[in-house]
């Protein structure tokens, strides 16, 4: 009888930060670093993305370029802005062939009246990057998460869901396990990317909602 693969330990992967330079990236790279996880964060500048990684103080951090993150990672994060997202993606085709890509970018626009939702052409910025990545296993996660809230040291758990959109189960529930290493966050199935356009869009409401309550707010899924 054959048995089912293992999933890996998340504790065990190189994750690469693409555009960890960023608020965003920086900040999951830094509480990913601190859960235990070697991180590689890359930027288009890696002397920039090396300075960023010693700023942050983990030996379980270091910055380098973009392709070189993409390359030697197992699993890598998109946190890039969306303006860069597609060509970036193209760039690096070949060195994340076959790897998990956890896409977090959010296609927002803002005018006086405050962020909203800009269409995109595949659907979502999620769908976009598997159309760009025909050989790799896109995972849409960390939509919903306040970079504030990353990178602030007196925050030690950050009491939010994190939903994970995809197609592949082995790679959505690795996903899942991988945000579960940071204190507070639990990782929640919300999903095929053929959904992913109002996850990536909800980021609006809650940009919203923080504005107005002055708050970093973030989701729960109840009675799961």
């Amino acid at each position: 009888m054959n048995e089912a693969p293992v999933a890996p330990d998340p504790k065990s992967l190189v994750v690469g930060v693409l555009g960890g330079t960023g608020d965003q990236g920086r900040g999951l790279a830094s509480r990913l670093g601190q859960a235990g996880v070697k991180v590689l964060i890359g930027g288009r500048d890696a002397a920039k993305a090396s300075q960023v990684a010693l700023e942050l103080q983990n030996d379980n951090v270091r910055g380098t370029s973009n392709s070189e993150a993409a390359n030697q990672a197992d699993l890598v994060i998109v946190a890039v802005p969306w303006a860069g997202h597609a060509e970036l993606l193209k760039s690096l085709a070949n060195e994340l062939s076959g790897k998990v890509v956890i896409d977090c970018v959010n296609p927002l626009g803002f005018d006086k009246q405050g962020a909203y939702a800009l269409p995109v052409d595949e659907g979502s910025a999620c769908l976009q990057a598997a159309a760009i990545l025909p050989q790799s296993r896109v995972v849409g996660a960390f939509h919903h998460i306040s970079a504030s809230l990353l990178l602030d040291p007196s925050v030690s758990a950050i009491e939010t869901d994190v939903l994970v959109i995809g197609d592949d189960r082995e790679a959505t529930d690795l996903v899942q396990s991988l945000v579960q290493l940071i204190p507070g966050m639990r990782g929640i199935y919300g999903g095929r990317l053929r959904n992913s356009h109002q996850v990536e869009a909800m980021t609006a409401n809650l940009i919203s909602i923080n504005k107005r309550y002055k708050a970093h707010a973030g989701l729960r899924v109840t009675d799961v």
